[in-house]
């Protein structure tokens, strides 16, 4: 997926060339004419860019310009569509005039579409090896293997990278138009924001074993804010490696009429905004939701704002 249709993490541009994941030979060969991109995983997964362009753009290197013996723990990426291949080393970031260290959280949505497939990819394989230095099933120490593509322990187990699905719903009532609502919550572990602000989110929880995408939106908003809601539709998913989720996304259409009861282990506020609402919080205006707080929404990389502009453009129809 690309452009505007699609989520701000769910753009690539990479061949990821699985077929080339265990040919030690072209790997050899590739790491030599490689664009090495490196992220500091003792540094949330940072990189660097550079400093001056706008949009920002990612700082690539040679395989000869990277720390020695990353060769070893490269992982990677994929083939561009000039035929370069692109890997990743976990490593501290050079100092470099004219360049920044930035998070994916704060660029995704900034970049283009294979700069984020990049940094995504990377951000997401290096997070999963932070995590699974030993076996879950034996406890035994694990190695990278394939490129970066799984995990082996010395008596040849194996693991790969795993992926955490997750739905996130916006509901809304099914009105166009301005006087059309949708219903968001800020999470109770969310923490407060400067200036008085109260983050607003579209509701979202993890896929229980067993069970289907569309049957967790039901479970999940009926368990956070006590309402049903029909007319669930799927709208697009994207990876939130922060470490492993992916997200998907979906409208539904609820009864605003259907009283709102929160679980305050989830939820510490809910609540109904118009299209007026939420378009004026997008223009930088203040919107009061009480307690003196102003309403905050979603940052531009999440696809938690991807549904929410989708809603607030008038793509409603949550069955299509």
């Amino acid at each position: 997926m690309s452009g505007e249709a699609a989520p701000p993490l769910a753009r690539s541009t990479l061949d990821r060339a699985a077929h080339r994941r265990g040919d030690a030979q072209w790997l050899t060969e590739a790491w030599l004419r490689a664009r090495v991109l490196l992220l500091d995983s003792t540094d949330e997964g940072r990189t660097l860019v550079r400093a001056e362009t706008s949009p920002p753009t990612l700082v690539l290197f040679g395989a000869g310009d990277v720390p020695a013996g990353s060769e070893s723990m490269a992982m990677f990426l994929g083939v561009e569509p000039d035929g370069v291949p692109v890997f990743a080393v976990d490593a501290p970031l050079p100092a470099i005039p004219g360049t920044r260290a930035v998070h994916l959280r704060e660029v995704g949505h900034l970049l283009a579409d294979r700069e984020a497939g990049i940094f995504t990819t990377a951000l997401a394989l290096v997070n999963w090896h932070t995590r699974h230095g030993y076996s879950t099933s034996t406890g035994a120490p694990t190695a990278m293997d394939e490129a970066g593509w799984s995990r082996v322990d010395r008596n040849g187990g194996r693991i790969w990278p795993r992926t955490d699905p997750a739905m996130i719903v916006l509901v809304h009532d099914g009105v166009d138009g301005p006087d059309g609502r949708c219903l968001l919550g800020n999470n109770a572990s969310w923490p407060g924001t400067p200036g008085g602000g109260r983050r607003y989110s579209c509701l979202a929880g993890y896929v229980e074993p067993g069970e289907s995408a569309e049957a967790a939106v039901l479970r999940e908003v009926r368990e956070e804010v006590g309402i049903g809601v029909e007319r669930i539709g799927y709208v697009g998913s994207q990876a939130w490696p922060f470490p492993g989720s992916l997200m998907l996304g979906f409208l539904a259409t609820a009864n605003p009429s259907e009283p709102v009861r929160v679980d305050p282990s989830e939820i510490a506020y809910a609540r109904w905004f118009s299209r007026r609402e939420i378009g004026a919080a997008l223009a930088g205006q203040t919107v009061d939701v009480g307690d003196g707080a102003r309403l905050i929404l979603p940052p531009p990389s999440s696809i938690a704002l991807f549904l929410i502009h989708r809603w607030l453009d008038g793509w409603v129809d949550a069955g299509s």
